[in-house]
């Protein structure tokens, strides 16, 4: 059961939640949408034959400071836009808590795990094996005890509040299916997710899905699709094309790319908020680097962005791909000089063909939410790094030694490190995400 004690802290929270988020703009349109829009999950511009737009959320100011609940969807109520959402409706902070306490209490009944705050600390093992010095080192923040064992379930769990406020006020009268674009840690966070709130899930993924995956993902009641190449579809990704096609029927996305569902970016940024607020109960003052890995985009994007409202010092950011699959390294080359990179998307974000790497869980043929990144490695000073298959394998094993339980994809940011070590000074405080448990 979820613990919280609203007369300790909800006044705060009601005072402030009106400030947290201002509502959403699409980085390629400008199109704006208020906080209180119901279902907000693409740019109202975006089309079949247009769908290079992206809703970006508007924040009101800084994050505020939480109360200090061991849970990040209680903490950060007050900078939360489906909060906003929710408030500008009228549903109060004790509506809201209720809302979030109901889900998080099914989840576990689902998983035998809800959500918490995760651990951030420095790993002296790590620190010690790539010769950093005492006052630098590795920090990692250690997704692999979240919700099915990933990062994944925070952005999904945003877009799910917002879909239970919308059925309390109304704004959703009926339960049409979940779909999902995924055969990895996505699919089973939102497969757990799915059955806890007793909502249909269908998850598209590629002819090549593990039979593991496929084996939990029955288990969690979830409907899969395979989804071979057919001889007219476009370059891209298959599935993808697929989960596109159910949302055009009319299916909710319920996915971790945000120009397919916003909403998912509005849960992701509480990873930076919990690292901002772990710093500063540690006594230091910030970070230099922090090196993330990236398939879809999302979790670089929504990482630095919530980051960056805590701290007015620029963390930078650096952006891992492997070299079998790099979409987003070639298209920084081209926009890294640029003001407005949305405005090349079609140019410079192109599929990759033939992605190939251990590291599967960032196989994607397309950075979706490369805009996110890319404005973000310019604001902070970062870039991309393209790790050789070798660094992955090494950043794998001094992961699993270092005594994270974690798959190649969950520790391939440390590949990046591993990739730029000669650049960067046995004094710096670098940031690392562990997540995806290996499998």
């Amino acid at each position: 059961m979820v613990d919280f004690d609203a007369e300790r802290w909800g006044g705060r929270i009601e005072r402030s939640v009106a400030l947290g988020t201002r509502g959403w703009r699409c980085a390629t349109c400008g199109a704006e949408l208020g906080v209180a829009t119901p279902l907000p999950f693409r740019c109202p511009n975006a089309t079949r034959d247009d769908p290079r737009h992206v809703l970006h959320i508007v924040p009101s100011g800084v994050a505020g400071r939480p109360p200090g609940i061991h849970h990040p969807f209680l903490n950060f109520d007050h900078d939360l836009a489906w909060a906003g959402y929710a408030a500008a409706h009228g549903i109060d902070l004790l509506g809201r808590l209720a809302i979030v306490a109901e889900l998080d209490d099914a989840i576990r009944r689902v998983d035998d795990v809800g959500f918490v705050v995760t651990p951030f600390a420095r790993s002296d093992v790590l620190s010690d094996e790539l010769g950093f010095a005492p006052a630098g080192g590795i920090w990692v923040k250690d997704e692999t005890g979240g919700v099915a064992g990933s990062h994944k379930a925070r952005f999904l769990f945003a877009i799910l509040l917002h879909l239970r406020a919308a059925e309390e006020l109304g704004h959703l009268t009926e339960r049409p299916p979940l779909a999902i674009a995924s055969c990895g840690n996505a699919a089973l966070a939102a497969a757990v997710l799915a059955q806890a709130a007793g909502w249909p899930l269908d998850v598209y993924v590629p002819t090549w899905m593990s039979d593991t995956v496929g084996e939990r993902l029955d288990a969690l009641g979830a409907s899969i699709h395979r989804c071979p190449r057919r001889d007219d579809d476009p370059a891209g990704d298959p599935a993808l094309l697929r989960f596109r096609d159910a949302v055009v029927a009319g299916a909710i996305p319920f996915t971790v790319q945000g120009p397919e569902n916003a909403l998912c970016l509005d849960g992701g940024r509480t990873i930076g908020w919990e690292i901002g607020c772990q710093l500063e109960a540690a006594g230091l003052d910030g970070l230099d680097r922090v090196f993330i890995q990236v398939g879809g985009g999302a979790l670089a994007s929504a990482l630095s962005t919530g980051l960056g409202m805590k701290w007015a010092q620029p963390v930078a950011l650096h952006a891992v791909q492997a070299e079998g699959c790099a979409p987003l390294a070639r298209a920084w080359e081209l926009v890294k000089g640029v003001d407005d990179p949305a405005r090349m998307w079609a140019a410079a974000m192109t599929p990759w063909d033939d992605p190939v790497s251990v590291a599967d869980g960032i196989l994607d043929d397309e950075t979706y939410d490369w805009v996110g990144v890319a404005n973000e490695m310019r604001r902070t000073g970062g870039g991309t790094v393209v790790a050789p298959e070798t660094a992955i394998v090494e950043a794998h094993v001094l992961a699993q030694r270092a005594g994270f339980d974690v798959s190649a994809t969950g520790s391939a940011g440390l590949a990046g490190v591993l990739t730029s070590r000669d650049a960067i000074s046995p004094s710096e405080r670098i940031a690392v995400v562990m997540s995806g448990v290996a499998r």
